[in-house]
């Protein structure tokens, strides 16, 4: 047992220092990284075409990098937008890591983009623990998923810079209690922003491209009690070398530490004793999907 923590401890520094070189890198291009989190079916994919076409009519230069067991089935929808996506294929992984992340990114990314939205893999748990580099890390819920899901899901929603409802149009006839999420998410993450949003109503269109320009442009960031309370900061320092040699692109207002759970223990879940593996990327317009191994 103790062999797999000192596992788990090792690939989690090495993730860290990662993330710490990338955060490097994306500060000096004037970028930011936008991390999205949520269980699949949650309406990120929609919510997300949505603020990317936002942005191309305002003139914001954006991309999205969409991560997926299978299919490219969110970068074709993403593509519709008419900014630059990719589509990285995670060969069975259920989450990205920093460096499989930068070296998808090497290349790749437009010189000029301020804003980087990453779509992780559709899973509210084993993302949770891996820091992406990211200047905002937003965790999302549909109203569908019930009110407790902060609670069943304490590390994704603690670690979380912004929380989003989605499909409220549909909240009414599922008879989501808005009172009891808030309080929900208030216990596990006190003090975050809760925004509520709906992809075929037009709520909140444009609130996450707001928050992503705020923050991008230096604007203070929520600070997690559960972030301010873990103290082991990894760097590249740290004997946990990250493999250089690409470059990436954001700002990281937070000081007092990137998302990072203490402990990457999940309950009745397995556990990530790896390295994680290239995966397949795909690089998408809006006319084409032009598939590729990394």
């Amino acid at each position: 047992m103790c062999r797999v923590v000192d596992l788990q401890q090792a690939v989690l520094a090495k993730n860290d220092a990662c993330a710490h070189t990338l955060r490097e890198d994306l500060a000096a291009r004037g970028t930011a990284l936008v991390n999205l989190l949520s269980s699949p079916g949650s309406g990120k994919t929609a919510l997300l075409e949505r603020e990317l076409t936002l942005a191309r009519s305002r003139g914001i230069p954006v991309a999205a990098l969409t991560a997926d067991l299978a299919t490219e089935n969110d970068a074709v929808r993403l593509a519709r937008s008419g900014v630059p996506v990719k589509q990285v294929l995670t060969d069975g992984l259920c989450h990205l890591e920093a460096e499989m992340l930068g070296g998808h990114l090497h290349g790749w990314l437009p010189a000029d983009t301020r804003l980087l939205f990453i779509e992780n893999v559709g899973n509210l748990v084993c993302p949770a623990s891996y820091d992406l580099g990211e200047t905002l890390r937003i965790v999302l819920a549909s109203v569908t998923e019930g009110e407790d899901k902060p609670l069943k899901y304490p590390t994704a929603f603690g670690l979380a810079h912004l929380v989003v409802v989605t499909k409220m149009d549909i909240a009414e006839a599922v008879s989501f209690d808005e009172k009891e999420f808030r309080a929900n998410v208030e216990r596990i993450n006190p003090g975050v922003e809760v925004v509520l949003t709906s992809a075929r109503g037009g709520e909140g269109d444009g609130l996450l491209l707001d928050r992503a320009l705020a923050a991008r442009d230096g604007a203070p960031v929520h600070i997690p009690v559960m972030t301010r309370k873990s103290h082991h900061v990894h760097d590249a320092e740290d004997g946990q070398p990250c493999d250089e040699g690409h470059t990436h692109a954001a700002g990281h207002p937070h000081e007092a530490g990137h998302p990072h759970n203490e402990e990457h223990t999940h309950a009745g879940e397995h556990t990530h004793a790896h390295q994680a593996p290239g995966g397949h990327a795909h690089t998408t317009d809006p006319d084409t999907v032009a598939s590729s191994r990394s």
